[in-house]
């Protein structure tokens, strides 16, 4: 996708009801990190717009590796995520598999939705062919973010409200 945050959009619609189980600050970042390389491409790197971070496989292992990223910044992280809502308030420690999975699953979601879209992109490498290839679905890959974004953002207003009840109710 050329804008990025129609990829937060599923990050939030999807995450945040999940964090239970996903790390959602992992999950959202992995769903944007790798359009940095088409960023990159824009300000001159001679490289193709889509290249390896755009495969599953590559794709996969820079979510692997931003979820132990984060799991190492989750002390230090812990406090502002907390004051945001990004992590449940169920007083569990999430493990290091909630971090994996959520860069995995970020980072794989990015790739499945870019794939459709883009004939420069190969999803499968080292196969060089792109056979989810379909720019047709454009506007329903792009309906789908939307909607899932406007889920989120509601359900996000709907945790702070709820937050600030119980935080009511205390006082």
């Amino acid at each position: 996708m050329p804008f990025t945050p129609f990829h937060l959009g599923l990050g939030i619609g999807l995450g945040l009801p999940l964090r239970r189980y996903l790390h959602i600050p992992t999950f959202l970042l992995a769903n944007i990190i790798l359009d940095l390389e088409p960023f990159l491409v824009l300000l001159g790197l001679n490289y193709p717009l889509h290249g390896y971070m755009h495969t599953f496989l590559f794709g996969t292992l820079v979510g692997l590796a931003l979820g132990y990223i984060t799991f190492l910044l989750e002390k230090f992280l812990h406090p502002l995520y907390k004051v945001l809502l990004l992590e449940a308030s169920n007083g569990l420690k999430m493990k290091l598999k909630s971090f994996l999975i959520a860069g995995a699953l970020g980072t794989g979601f990015h790739v499945l939705l870019d794939t459709p879209l883009y004939s420069d992109i190969k999803p499968f490498y080292p196969a060089v062919v792109n056979p989810l290839y379909n720019p047709s679905l454009i506007l329903e890959i792009y309906g789908l973010c939307i909607f899932a974004g406007v889920f989120g953002i509601i359900y996000y207003f709907g945790l702070i409200a709820l937050s600030a009840c119980q935080k009511e109710r205390r006082d």
